[in-house]
C-alpha cells in the first residue's frame, strides 16, 4: 500500500470515529521530518486517546510501524510519528491554538479525502 493511500485509510478511520476538522497533507517537498502530515480535531480527552488507539491499530494493519509517540497521558496533544508519515490528534483547544496546517499548507498540498466533512452529525 502506498504512503497515500495510508494516509487517507487513517484519515477514513478518524472520520468514522467523528473526527473533526481532518486535514491530510503531503509535506515531502518543504521539510525533511515527514512525506504526509494527517491532522484531526477531537471534542475531549477521552476521545483525543480513542482516536489514537483507533488510528495506531490502522497504521499496524498496513505494516507500518510507530517509531514514537508523545502526549498519550494528557490527551490533549497526541503525536505519532510513523517516520514519513506523523499524524496529529488534538483536542479542539490546542488545535486553534497551533494550528499547524497554516504552518505545512502551501496551498497545493492537500489531500483530497473521500468524505464529505461539511455533512452535520
Amino acid at each position: 500500500m502506498q504512503d497515500q493511500e495510508i494516509v487517507i485509510k487513517a484519515a477514513q478511520k478518524l472520520y468514522d470515529r467523528k473526527a473533526a476538522d481532518i486535514v491530510a497533507l503531503k509535506t515531502g517537498h518543504l521539510t525533511v521530518l515527514c512525506d504526509y502530515m494527517l491532522i484531526a480535531s477531537a471534542r475531549n480527552a477521552n476521545q483525543v486517546t480513542s482516536l489514537t488507539d483507533e488510528v495506531d491499530e490502522v497504521m499496524a494493519e498496513a505494516g507500518v510501524t510507530l517509531r514514537r509517540s508523545e502526549g498519550r497521558q494528557e490527551g490533549r496533544w497526541v503525536v505519532l510519528d510513523y517516520g514519513h508519515i506523523l499524524i496529529h490528534i488534538f483536542h479542539r483547544e490546542e488545535r486553534a491554538y497551533y494550528h499547524l496546517e497554516r504552518l505545512w499548507s502551501d496551498g497545493t498540498n492537500q489531500l483530497d479525502l473521500p468524505f464529505d466533512q461539511t455533512v452535520a452529525d
